[in-house]
């Protein structure tokens, strides 16, 4: 068989790991394929609580390494991706019934010091008589600390390393189910199907299972195949209320449980709630929040704010399924949320590497490790070179989103600051690409509501994958809590017919 026809990777998997080990191995100049059943993140990787961060809580656990590599990665990615990653202050309010205030200083001396800050501050303890918090606490709690970890739109983070990937010569097959993988000696041969019920057949040197919750139904099921790892899935739910106070920071809070919460800004007319972690069975993507989960998000936060919230407040609810790396605990939380690569592998067959576990945070480690796994099969492969390249949009001067923002403003005056502002925030320098040829509102096209223009939909459409009005307004641009039924519908027409 001429070698031509044997591409070197087959990754399965739309999440962010396997968008980021897609854009790190056709960057060191390995021809790679990636195949998602679905939309790109729309599973685990769209429905985490948008955090990029150490992990606090980990060290309770003694997860030193990761929370260390969790750490500096934060600094990597704001780098890397100005526009959609940013920093994040969040207040803790001391409970002095659940933990003592020095085991809290010693946990943040540890996040302060084991990975390197360049941007982010230090922790800090606070006066809640004389910080704003206190207007929003219960006035039983009078101090507590403040430190920094980033928020990100994460399904974004991985559109982006798609795109990254395909810019760099990889295939990205979206709605594209994997039928079946036989293993040979020197090669995988894998048949894939699409949405149109058309078949491929696809060869690959080493194939990578990325699947994240279907890792492991992935190797028994398609391939055939034992694994000695496993994974634990966890079901983690959110909740989505009008926001709770106007202030640009978010609350950390621990709940009786032991287990924390968080109440983060979202999308600047809510604040987003969570997160559980529940034992779950089933589709993962069919995973949905429970009446308890509610009660369980609801009890917490009003245990610690003063206005209440009730059920009736609730605008929007998610749950995504983690794939822990499993370990022989009764206690989902404890269970460890790093990441752990199995190769599969002797002379006489093709590499198999599967990963189990990891979280968003670590995602662009992740690759490189698997590269690093697999690079003797791959000796011509050059070395790794993630960490300084921006992601696609990202490369902004000095990585300094408020100037580019103003800049962005000065080009397009007609533009109303929030859509300017989203914009910025959404697609970076990308946003050029739609932009470029309009000198007014009317030369964006067709206008569907919340400033979501023909323009930009087209541009999704065309470059990011997008096929359906869910792909546009829950991943895209997470305009689907501002636009009402009747546009959703002429949304929906409108792409229908294109």
């Amino acid at each position: 068989m001429p070698t031509s026809d044997i591409i070197d990777l087959f990754i399965i998997g739309g999440g962010v790991n396997g968008a980021g080990i897609a854009a790190d191995a056709a960057g060191r100049g390995l021809k790679v394929t990636l195949c998602e059943q679905n939309d790109l993140a729309s599973a685990t990787s769209s429905k985490s609580s948008k955090l990029i961060h150490g992990g606090l809580r980990y060290l309770e656990y003694y997860e030193f390494r990761l929370v260390r590599e969790a750490l500096k990665e934060r600094e990597v990615l704001l780098k890397k991706a100005p526009h959609i990653v940013q920093p994040l202050s969040f207040i803790m309010p001391h409970n002095a019934q659940l933990k003592p205030a020095w085991m809290l200083r010693l946990g943040l001396f540890l996040y302060d010091h084991l990975g390197k800050r360049k941007v982010l501050p230090a922790s800090s303890a606070i006066n809640f008589t004389q910080h704003s918090a206190g207007q929003i606490l219960k006035k039983t709690f009078n101090r507590g600390f403040s430190y920094a970890d980033c928020w990100v739109d994460d399904a974004r983070l991985v559109v982006l390393n798609a795109l990254q990937a395909r810019q760099l010569g990889a295939t990205i097959l979206t709605r594209t189910r994997v039928v079946s993988g036989a293993r040979q000696k020197d090669h995988w041969v894998m048949e894939v199907v699409n949405a149109h019920g058309q078949s491929q057949v696809i060869k690959a040197k080493v194939l990578i299972n990325a699947a994240g919750p279907w890792v492991e139904s992935v190797i028994h099921q398609n391939l055939k195949l034992n694994s000695k790892n496993h994974v634990t899935l966890v079901k983690g739910s959110h909740i989505v209320v009008p926001r709770l106070y106007p202030e640009d920071y978010a609350f950390i809070l621990t709940n009786i449980d032991n287990r924390v919460i968080f109440v983060i800004p979202y999308l600047g007319k809510y604040s987003l709630i969570g997160t559980t972690d529940i034992a779950f069975q089933g589709d993962p993507a069919k995973a949905e929040i429970s009446a308890e989960e509610i009660d369980y998000l609801l009890t917490a936060v009003n245990r610690y704010f003063e206005q209440s919230i009730t059920r009736e407040q609730i605008v929007w609810t998610y749950a995504g399924v983690r794939p822990l790396h499993s370990e022989n605990t009764s206690n989902v939380s404890a269970i460890t949320r790093d990441y752990t690569l199995e190769l599969n592998h002797d002379a006489q067959q093709a590499p198999l590497l599967s990963v189990f576990g990891g979280k968003i945070t670590t995602y662009r480690k992740l690759a490189e490790h698997a590269l690093q796994d697999l690079q003797r099969f791959f000796p011509h492969a050059t070395s790794s070179w993630t960490k300084d390249a921006p992601l696609p949009g990202g490369d902004l001067p000095n990585a300094d989103f408020s100037s580019f923002y103003k800049q962005l403003q000065q080009q397009y005056p007609w533009l109303p600051a929030e859509l300017a502002y989203r914009y910025a925030r959404s697609y970076g320098t990308l946003c050029q690409r739609f932009l470029n040829n309009a000198h007014n509102l009317s030369d964006l096209g067709q206008h569907f509501g919340a400033g979501l223009y023909e323009a930009e939909v087209a541009y999704l459409m065309e470059n990011e994958w997008a096929e359906t009005v869910e792909d546009i307004l829950w991943r895209r641009t997470k305009l689907g809590l501002a636009l009402s039924p009747q546009e959703v519908e002429l949304l929906n027409q409108h792409i229908t017919e294109t």
